[in-house]
């Protein structure tokens, strides 16, 4: 019987991996199907016991949606476009100099396979900039200062 919730895998199990796997535990629309790493699977315990595998042995048939938890500066420009050749994909590649880039890599793999990706999600890009953006319109005459150098 199919079931109604969207079948997440988490791909890299660091930081970014732990909180996505928090974040899909409280969502009640989806169910984590797996956790994939380059790490040795049996050396990683989940918060939720899910099973985990070697990135090398994805499987996009049992998954709705990858979650891309890897890194930005070696990572994601590898791991992204690959990935979006095999299924749904959400990312949080954060160089903002090079998402232009980034994304004419993930779209042409995803138009080419038929599937939708989201790329630079999160807190940087994404929540940051939109708090930047609300703090910028109520103090028009503020000072921005950000941790990656001059606007």
């Amino acid at each position: 019987m199919p079931s109604d919730k969207s079948r997440i895998a988490i791909i890299g199990y660091g930081n970014v991996g732990r909180g996505t796997e928090y974040a899909v535990r409280q969502a009640v629309d989806m169910i984590l199907q797996g956790v994939y790493t380059r790490r040795d699977p049996y050396d990683i315990r989940t918060l939720s016991d899910a099973p985990v595998f070697n990135v090398d042995n994805f499987n996009p048939v049992d998954v709705d949606v990858a979650i891309l938890c890897g890194g930005s500066a070696t990572d994601l420009p590898k791991q992204g476009p690959e990935f979006a050749s095999l299924v749904n994909t959400v990312d949080s590649f954060d160089t903002h100099k090079k998402i232009p880039d980034y994304f004419d890599l993930i779209d042409n793999a995803a138009k080419e396979a038929g599937n939708t990706c989201v790329i630079s999600t999160g807190w940087d890009p994404g929540l940051f900039s939109i708090m930047r953006l609300i703090e910028d319109s109520s103090l028009p005459n503020g000072m921005t200062y950000t941790f990656w150098g001059k606007e």
